[in-house]
């Protein structure tokens, strides 16, 4: 289908979806008006962009209308050509918009993350850096108004992070954070060191998209639940009842494991929270070798063992090796504040989509602009 037969085509979608609104019939059926509300709200961006570009296309035909009537006056040609330059730029931009809206969504988008931080190479000063880039999110986290809940977390014997789950919770976080995942590394001099020598340790992030129960089924005999008592730094009991839950599923042979609540019933419900989204995540990775390479570059560039990310410290510089982003702000971004980082990434990828999606044809079959009737 040409690329303005789709946009025509939702319009008048979007025009039945409109009438439909207020429809005595539908106004009295709860389900089917939220159901209509939904698909409504979900074409208006779309359409609004498309009725901007057929604007900007009438603009473009009167402006050369305008300019070829007025050729024997230099100075109001000058003026049309002026505006024909800055409509066919805006046309562009609108056009490019519209390419993008048109792409599919990843379903995943609308869902609360589970976040996963484990320290790797670098021992205690690799504990360190994970308590760090925790934090970091969890700033990010508040300053986009989410919620983060700890889920598990293990301390190092200097008050590091061995590591840390939490469910960060809120609007749209799985579309700003899918993006994160892989091994962030980082270089500075460690407090520890006498000689001043710069050292390299990375950790480990995951970010997975929160799973339902209508998402996963786990079947119970799948499933060998033992518990223990909880233990703190070193291994040291922290307390003598048997409340903390390691959880193992048979068929994967994925364990996961929570002693945060001192109630073994909240640390079971926690541990197969874990569990529920660790396993949907197996199940897109087993999707993506059916669908396209794009996708499935996006699962890659989250494999942990890819480096993703420097953090160097002495330099106060950020880089992201994916898209050869290099920000000399590493002090802003470890406070929490990567908007700039998780744009970049966004448009990046977006791009990378339009380049690989089923090549669309322009809008414009020629040079000129086409009449667009209003």
């Amino acid at each position: 289908m040409h690329f303005l037969d789709k946009l025509a085509e939702l319009e008048r979608h979007y025009e039945a979806l409109t009438a439909q609104l207020s429809d005595p019939a539908i106004l009295a059926d709860t389900a089917v008006y939220q159901k209509t509300a939904k698909a409504h709200a979900e074409l208006t961006e779309v359409v609004e962009k498309y009725r901007e570009w057929k604007g900007i296309q009438k603009s473009l035909v009167e402006t050369q209308r305008l300019m070829e009537e007025s050729s024997s006056d230099p100075g109001m040609k000058v003026l049309a050509q002026e505006e024909l330059a800055d409509l066919e730029k805006r046309r562009g931009a609108a056009e490019a918009e519209l390419k993008s809206l048109l792409l599919p969504k990843d379903p995943n988008d609308e869902k609360n993350v589970v976040l996963e931080i484990r320290a790797g190479t670098g021992g205690d000063e690799a504990t360190l850096f994970a308590q760090e880039i925790f934090r970091m999110y969890s700033r990010y986290a508040e300053s986009q108004g989410w919620r983060v809940e700890v889920l598990s977390s293990s301390l190092s014997g200097i008050g590091g992070l061995k590591e840390v789950i939490a469910v960060i919770r809120g609007r749209k976080v799985y579309s700003r954070l899918k993006y994160e995942s892989g091994v962030h590394r980082v270089q500075r001099v460690p407090t520890t060191e006498q000689q001043g020598r710069i050292h390299t340790s990375a950790v480990s992030v995951a970010v997975l998209p929160e799973a339902d129960e209508v998402d996963v089924h786990i079947d119970p005999k799948d499933l060998r639940i033992d518990t223990f008592c909880s233990s703190g730094p070193g291994g040291q009991s922290v307390n003598t009842t048997y409340s903390a839950v390691r959880i193992t599923h048979l068929p994967t042979g994925i364990v996961v494991s929570c002693q945060d609540e001192k109630s073994q019933i909240k640390n079971r419900a926690k541990a197969l929270q874990v569990l529920r989204s660790r396993l949907y995540q197996m199940k897109l990775d087993e999707q993506q070798k059916q669908i396209t390479e794009e996708r499935r570059s996006q699962i890659g560039s989250g494999d942990r063992s890819e480096k993703i990310r420097t953090y160097n410290f002495p330099q106060n510089r950020l880089t992201d090796h994916r898209i050869g982003l290099t920000i000399h702000q590493l002090d802003r971004v470890m406070d929490g504040r990567i908007d700039d980082v998780i744009e970049a990434l966004v448009t990046y990828y977006q791009a990378e989509k339009l380049k690989q999606a089923a090549a669309l044809p322009s809008p414009r079959s020629g040079a000129e602009p086409a009449e667009v009737r209003p």
